[in-house]
Order: C-alpha cells, then sequence, then structure tokens
C-alpha cells in the first residue's frame, strides 16, 4: 500500500499495520506476526536469502528492516538458521504476503516464528519506493505497529518516531552482549549432517574474542578453522582478557555507535594491542580497532546492508562478494601512518578494511562469515588462526 501524508490520515480499508517515519511519511500495509508497536531505525537489505539470520544478527538491534527482495518466508523457519538466541531486529516490512513455506528444512512459518519472537512484521508495502526514500534521505526513524482490528494512533506513533534519538551516540554492545564467559566448540553447517561439533583440544591455538554482539557463524568459522574459542562479555578487562593465555584476539561485530561502545572498549583494545598478539576485528570490531589506533569513526548516509557488496581487494586487485550490516564506518583519512588500507567498497569507495604495520592486526568492514552470503572471504579466518 502507498504511503499518506499527513499523519492524521486514517487507515485505508483492510490495513492491519503501519510504518510511520519521522518525516510524516505513512506507509499502510498488512500486519503479521506479533501485535504492537516498535521504534527504532529504519534501513534496507538487499539480501535475497537467509532472513532468519538477519533479523537474529545482533547488528539489527533497534532497527527495523525493509527487505527489498520480494519473498521473504517462503521458505519458512527453522531452528537452526539462527545467529542469536532471540532476534535482536525490532520487525521487517516486505513487499508481498508472507506464504505457506515451502521447504524442506522448514519446521514452520515465518509468520508463527515471528509472532512467537514478539516481532512485528508489515506486508504489502512498495519497498521499492521505501528504499529510494531512504537512499535520498538517509535512514530514518521510524515507528512500527500491527493491530489485527486496524486500529492505530497515527500521531502518536508519529510523536515516538520525532522522539527516539536515533542510533548515532547509542551504545547498544552491553544491551546484546553475553553476561558471562563461554567456551565455543561448533562448527559450520553441512547438508545432511547439521552443524560439525569439534572435540575440546588443548593443542589447538586459543583465540579469546570479545563480544559485542556477535553472530554465531563467526565462532564457526575461528573453530572450522582450528582455533579453540573462548567468548568474553564486551565490558570484559584487559586482565580478564588475558587471565585466559590467549593465543589470539578477537573483536566482534555489533549494534550501536562505536565512538559510544569505544568509550569502555578502546581503552582496552589499546592495552591488548600492546602484548604483540595477533588480533583481527570484524565490522563493529573493526571500528573500534580503528579508534584504538586514533581514528575516526562517521554514521553513514544509509548504511551497507546485504549479501551482494562488491569489496575491492587493495594488494591484488580481486574483487569479492561480501556480506554487510552496517551504519558507521572508518574514515580512511583518519587512519595513521601505521595502518594500511587493504579493502574498499566498489559501491562507494568506503574503507572496508585496514592492518597495521607494526603490529599483527587486521580488521574488515564486511562480514566474511556471511550467514547469509557468499563466501569469497571466508579465507580470513584461516589467515587469522594459521597466524597464532
Amino acid at each position: 500500500m502507498a504511503a499518506a501524508e499527513p499523519a492524521s490520515a486514517p487507515a485505508p480499508k483492510g490495513a492491519t499495520g503501519v510504518l510511520v517515519l519521522a518525516d510524516g511519511a505513512i506507509l499502510w500495509g498488512r500486519g503479521f506476526g506479533a501485535e504492537g508497536e516498535a521504534v527504532g531505525e529504519v534501513c534496507f537489505n538487499t539480501a535475497m536469502t537467509g532472513y532468519q539470520e538477519v533479523m537474529t544478527d545482533p547488528s539489527y538491534a533497534r532497527q527495523i528492516i525493509a527487505f527489498t527482495f520480494p519473498h521473504i518466508g517462503n521458505v519458512g523457519a527453522n531452528y537452526e538458521d539462527l545467529e542469536a538466541d532471540n532476534p535482536w531486529a525490532l520487525g521487517c516490512v516486505v513487499r508481498e504476503e508472507v506464504t505457506a513455506p515451502s521447504n524442506y528444512r522448514s519446521a514452520l512459518g515465518f509468520d508463527d516464528w515471528m509472532r512467537s519472537n514478539g516481532r512485528i512484521g508489515l506486508s504489502g508495502v512498495d519497498t521499492r519506493a521505501l528504499t529510494r526514500r531512504i537512499r535520498g534521505k538517509g535512514a530514518p526513524n521510524g515507528a512500527i505497529a500491527h493491530n489485527a482490528k486496524g486500529e492505530f494512533d497515527v500521531d502518536g506513533l508519529l510523536a515516538k518516531a520525532r522522539g527516539w534519538p536515533g542510533l548515532e551516540g547509542m551504545d547498544l554492545a552491553k544491551e546484546v552482549s553475553c553476561r558471562q564467559m563461554y567456551r565455543w566448540s561448533g562448527g559450520r553447517w553441512a547438508p545432511g549432517r547439521g552443524y560439525a561439533e569439534h572435540e575440546e583440544d588443548e593443542s589447538r591455538p586459543h583465540v579469546v574474542a570479545i563480544d559485542y554482539g556477535s553472530k554465531r557463524n563467526i565462532f564457526r568459522n575461528l573453530a572450522d578453522a582450528g582455533a579453540r574459542v573462548t567468548v568474553l562479555p564486551a565490558t570484559a578487562t584487559f586482565d580478564e582478557v588475558m587471565a585466559h593465555e590467549p593465543d589470539g584476539l578477537f573483536l566482534s561485530n555489533g549494534p550501536g555507535d562505536p565512538a559510544a561502545t569505544g568509550e569502555y572498549a578502546v581503552p582496552v583494545i589499546r592495552k591488548l594491542l600492546e602484548t604483540g598478539k595477533p588480533l583481527f576485528g570484524i565490522c563493529l570490531g573493526h571500528q573500534l580497532l580503528g579508534l584504538a589506533i586514533g581514528a575516526r569513526t562517521t554514521k553513514m548516509h544509509q548504511g551497507h546492508r546485504g549479501a551482494n557488496h562488491p569489496v575491492k581487494r587493495l594488494a591484488d586487485g580481486r574483487v569479492e562478494i561480501t556480506s554487510m550490516n552496517h551504519g558507521f564506518a572508518v574514515e580512511r583519512d583518519s587512519l595513521p601512518a601505521t595502518a594500511r588500507e587493504t579493502h574498499i567498497s566498489l559501491f562507494d569507495g568506503s574503507n572496508c578494511g585496514f592492518e597495521l604495520t607494526d603490529r599483527p592486526a587486521f580488521s574488515v568492514q564486511y562480514h566474511p562469515e556471511a550467514s547469509p552470503g557468499p563466501q569469497d572471504s571466508v579465507y580470513l579466518f584461516k589467515r587469522f588462526v594459521e597466524s597464532l
């Protein structure tokens, strides 16, 4: 259904869901999943598969996702394709109505999965128009609501959208991080086998990962590459990290503003760099490493979110198709002389990776573990583990 303005416009007949943007635009549609309302940043994701992985990625905390691929939910949902115990995205907006599942791995419908997890869905929206709006005006604040009776306080939703402070300056890593240390052993999924399971082996190099909102597939790839993995909360101190006697250090992805998270994370990372132990960062971890060496981060106009983002590897010119999910970026001009840029986005030229020249540390802005997405960059896990 089309957008309507002003905010006092009545709900069209049959509308059971609505998305109200902070600029006053209203997008009516059919609600699915849980009833209720939620307020956050509205972004779009261009992935054609993996909507469960996207919805459960902790990096989407406080965000409402507009999927550009029209047929979201057609393969149903299962209990394996999860990147966290629960979905962190507030809700999603899709073009076509969610249909009955058609996939041998499906355990329940996407509508039922959304409802059981308390997440709001909105179908019947012109997602192409919404995407163009975000591209032109930037990622807006918005309020999504679902009511089976079609009863909405649109003016109230608009006020909530306008009153929400936005992601800039917001530290969300503490909300999505694990609460205590744990060991990770599982490997990647394969047809007919499920997830691999690695036995505890003290001879394997030990990676201590700081969880700012990590996806599970990152740890699976580290384990498959040959590492023992210990996961610590985002607020872990330098002494708590080193007490586990790591051979290598990992900084995970996560949501929110890196500058806000960096207030407690950056001092720890600086001390970790001084140990000379190999360090690898992904997404928010990449941004935090940048802040730790004196670089700056900035909020992007629309962000990069999808499973089809081309990245150029500067060492040899190779192009890797990558999975991305970020709304902040490291400013290349702020990188110190001890940092060498390694990857750039072929969409907008923004920084997508760097390595340090005076110590064994590197990071990338994209997600080499994919899930969903291509596996062009999975070699980075092997590169890291083999350096330990």
